[in-house]
């Protein structure tokens, strides 16, 4: 909720009827709390989240990348957010990080060696944005919210605009999920245009 404050203004629980931080784990209808779940009590407390972190905090440490900054991990309600370059970098070092990335796959063989360790039988492992990867429990991926919406709600039909769509992408399970119609997007403008075509400006 704070980096939704953050990226949408203090008040973004004012003007929608829901916000879902951490793909619905923190849920608000009307700006009031309707559910909460913790990450690390769901898989078992403290011990597995720690041997998780120092693995994480290992591999960092061995990886060979241009920068590092700091922030490696950082630790939500629902997820773990895990980065290489660390989450201090600035807007033109993300940049450079993320072209980096695409061409030496440094999160895709980090996703690899958390899989070999930990196995995805509990755990999924999420490439999304440019510098990090979200780690969270089966089944807590996009789709986790619209359990809300169907206990809540009536919607009849459900968009969902997002970029990292292919296989291994944040948004790849609700994108292809029956109860949505998903876009890929590129940017806010693309997305805005993707409104206008199914409702006229806004």
């Amino acid at each position: 909720m704070a980096k939704q404050k953050e990226q949408l203004g203090e008040d973004v629980l004012d003007w929608v009827d829901y916000s879902f931080s951490e793909n619905g784990v923190v849920a608000y209808k009307h700006g009031k709390l309707i559910h909460s779940q913790s990450f690390k009590d769901f898989l078992g407390g403290e011990a597995f989240y720690k041997e998780l972190v120092n693995f994480i905090l290992h591999y960092v440490a061995d990886l060979d990348i241009p920068i590092k900054r700091g922030t490696f991990i950082e630790y939500r309600t629902g997820l773990l957010n895990a980065s290489p370059i660390g989450r201090n970098c600035s807007q033109e070092e993300r940049n450079e990080f993320a072209e980096y990335d695409e061409k030496h796959k440094v999160r895709a063989a980090m996703v690899n060696a958390l899989k070999e360790k930990f196995g995805d039988e509990k755990l999924t492992y999420s490439i999304g944005g440019q510098i990090s990867i979200d780690i969270f429990p089966k089944g807590w991926d996009k789709t986790y919210c619209l359990r809300h919406l169907k206990e809540h709600g009536d919607y009849k039909k459900i968009y969902f605009f997002g970029d990292k769509t292919e296989k291994g992408g944040n948004d790849h399970e609700i994108f292809e999920h029956p109860e949505t119609e998903g876009k890929t997007v590129t940017s806010p403008m693309d997305t805005a245009k993707y409104i206008n075509e199914l409702w006229g400006p806004f």
